[in-house]
């Protein structure tokens, strides 16, 4: 059995949005068409044996969200469920925090899926890479390549170029590391949150030092990629899937008229029902075109 989780953050982290997040949160701002979300959770159900998918996030819940979940569980038949955190706690602390909602029903492993991405997201192939690389218990991160000046703006990855292992992570380094980049989506089994609940009782540990005020959330704020991915690297747990195909990450409204076209691009193949059409007495579409409103 496998899970999926989609991680869609918060209101503060929609500002780059602006304004157009005021109307729409920033998770279900039309991507090609479609709210950002469904692309996630569209290739989330075509994973066989996929029983769940987990949104988590720190949204207050509201109609706009519960109608799109309510639609999505309709067309997708399958459990689409939304998990609220108390704060932002981060890539790693918000799974956390949630990890006996992620392990209930014993799934041998689950996704993990940033929202702001653009991807094929090529979750069936990050499946039998990780049957094929590693360990049976091993981690999986989905790399893309860029060139050198655009790498320094995400995760770099050195990878042992024979096995795939990842050798060495940089988050947003301030040199050149690497031209192999993290893409935010990961395949994880339910053994990453030892490693992450090591990290927490860290942090728990230095906040008995400090005398803090909300000790607690600044125990369970963790990220993924500095706090655990860093110290993952060159311990044989590790390893990265490098696609071919499309990805881009969608930080604002200018990025996601960019994601729609990557999307629209696929159109032809995978929805064509969504595509206008030339019709007798309509106008005549000639080549691409693409509408941003």
């Amino acid at each position: 059995m496998l899970k999926a989780v989609i991680l869609i953050g918060g209101p503060q982290k929609g500002t780059r949005f602006r304004p157009l997040s005021f109307e729409v949160p920033k998770p279900l701002f039309p991507v090609a068409g479609v709210p950002m979300l469904q692309h996630h959770i569209e290739a989330c159900a075509k994973v066989p044996n996929m029983k769940e998918i987990l949104l988590i996030g720190f949204y207050q819940p509201n109609e706009e969200l519960s109608r799109f979940l309510l639609n999505a569980q309709q067309e997708f038949k399958i459990s689409i469920r939304y998990l609220q955190e108390y704060a932002a706690l981060g890539t790693g602390g918000g799974i956390y925090h949630f990890r006996d909602q992620i392990v209930s029903g014993s799934p041998e492993a689950f996704f993990v899926l940033n929202a702001d991405v653009c991807s094929a997201f090529p979750l069936a192939e990050m499946l039998s890479f990780q049957k094929e690389h590693g360990e049976p218990n091993s981690f999986v991160i989905l790399g893309t390549t860029s060139n050198r000046k655009q790498s320094m703006n995400y995760g770099c990855i050195v990878e042992n170029e024979e096995t795939n292992e990842v050798l060495h992570y940089v988050e947003k380094p301030s040199t050149f590391v690497s031209d192999i980049i993290n893409c935010g989506i990961y395949l994880f089994n339910p053994d990453i949150f030892q490693h992450i609940g090591t990290v927490f009782q860290k942090n728990q540990q230095d906040m008995l030092l400090e005398e803090p005020t909300n000790g607690w959330h600044r125990a369970e704020a963790i990220r993924l990629e500095q706090d655990i991915f860093t110290a993952l690297a060159g311990q044989g747990k590790l390893y990265v899937y490098k696609t071919l195909s499309f990805w881009s990450q969608i930080k604002s409204a200018g990025s996601a008229i960019y994601a729609s076209r990557l999307y629209l691009n696929q159109y032809h193949t995978t929805h064509p029902e969504r595509l206008a059409s030339n019709k007798e007495g309509g106008p005549r579409i000639s080549g691409k075109l693409y509408f941003c409103f």
